[in-house]
């Protein structure tokens, strides 16, 4: 994978995500709010290097832990939705397929990386999806993104993000499994 974040940046909307879920505790977590002093965040189209984003869940993920980080992951999530929505790129009837094309799009217009790197699709059947990260996003916090999307699909329940790869133990890329059941 590459790591390189030069002249990547993606929208101020998701540094306020994560600032948003320690408002009022500046107090008690001045380093992460301290990683985003310096840029303007009150535009939430406003770009801001990735690499400001990557050091902020480096943060919590060193001093809260995983848990957090993947709290923080829903937040972003529960953005994603409701851009996704705002704009009638999914809609109460998507499927866990739609919104994961979806999410690729998302990554491709929310993210500026001139290197086009975020989401593939690599694989879907009836209740599962295999999604590869190729953003330098950080791995953990995915989980969070990818149930929470999923959830918010009419009739599915149960939903599960695994590992199929980690870049962690030696792969080039993080795969991940999302599995869920429908009701239908």
């Amino acid at each position: 994978m590459n790591y390189s974040t030069e002249g990547v940046t993606l929208y101020a909307l998701f540094i306020n995500d994560i600032l948003n879920l320690y408002k009022g505790k500046q107090e008690e977590f001045a380093p992460l709010f301290q990683i985003a002093e310096g840029y303007d965040l009150s535009d939430p189209f406003n770009k801001i290097p990735m690499q400001v984003y990557n050091d902020m869940c480096a943060w919590i993920e060193r001093e809260l832990g995983t848990y957090s980080l993947i709290r923080v992951g829903r937040q972003i999530g529960e953005s994603v939705y409701n851009s996704l929505k705002a704009n009638n790129v999914t809609n109460e009837n998507s499927t866990p397929l739609d919104y994961m094309k979806a999410l690729v799009y998302a990554a491709s217009t929310m993210i500026q990386d001139p290197q086009g790197r975020g989401w593939e699709i690599v694989s879907h059947d009836k209740n599962s999806i295999v999604m590869r990260r190729t953003q330098t996003f950080n791995s953990k916090l995915q989980l969070g993104l990818l149930s929470g999307l999923v959830y918010k699909c009419k009739n599915v329940f149960g939903v599960t993000v695994d590992y199929l790869e980690k870049e962690a133990d030696g792969a080039e890329y993080d795969i991940y499994i999302i599995r869920w059941t429908s009701m239908k």
